[in-house]
């Protein structure tokens, strides 16, 4: 016993059985560790809490849940009105997309086109089919039938120039031809300020 005694008592047990403290720096001289950063690693969320700002508090009322509703609404609806006005590619549609789609509307938008008429005789034709008035019904139908041989030419020097530089500027479009010429043509028809997306080529620029 005397001997167990005094084993245990010598300065290597002692040694042995002392803690390591985890601050003290000794795992860095282990070779068999990794060394760390010297800082611990931020989780996910508080990264992510970094990098947008604080978090809002959780709604006390439904009144400030429908409040805070709308005003996300809002912010979304302005968000996509600026998208559109700009015609940033990822606000657009996909009948829209692409830098096809983009010369056709400039094309459309940099000219005058017999297309916008269209709607306005539309009307006056619509309006004369309920008026019994004879003369009125015959301009109505004159006007109509100019509009629409306008309407055909107009849409013909479209598709052609449609076609030219399209087949010049993008040579290996795997895009339909019809389908640019009817989507500039369909735009062609529309009164300016409702397009969509909004015109990025004055009337007279050159495309």
């Amino acid at each position: 016993m005397r001997l167990l005694r005094r084993r245990s008592d010598t300065p290597a047990a002692v040694e042995r059985a002392e803690p390591v403290d985890p601050a003290s720096g000794a795992d860095s001289l282990d070779p068999r560790r990794t060394p760390g950063k010297g800082k611990p690693t931020p989780r996910r969320r508080e990264a992510q809490r970094r990098r947008t700002g604080p978090v809002a508090p959780p709604p006390r009322t439904r009144r400030e849940a429908y409040r805070r509703m709308r005003e996300q609404g809002a912010d979304r609806k302005a968000e996509l009105r600026e998208g559109l006005r700009t015609g940033d590619e990822r606000y657009l549609t996909p009948r829209d997309r692409g830098p096809e789609r983009r010369l056709v509307r400039d094309i459309v938008d940099s000219r005058r086109n017999a297309g916008v008429l269209f709607l306005f005789v539309a009307v006056v034709y619509m309006i004369g089919l309920f008026v019994r008035d004879v003369r009125f019904q015959a301009i109505a139908v004159s006007l109509w039938l100019t509009v629409l041989v306008l309407l055909v030419a107009d849409s013909t020097v479209l598709g052609l120039r449609i076609r030219k530089l399209i087949r010049e500027r993008f040579p290996d479009t795997r895009q339909s031809m019809r389908g640019l010429i009817f989507y500039g043509v369909t735009r062609a028809t529309m009164i300016r300020r409702w397009r969509a997306p909004k015109p990025q080529a004055s009337v007279g620029d050159r495309v």
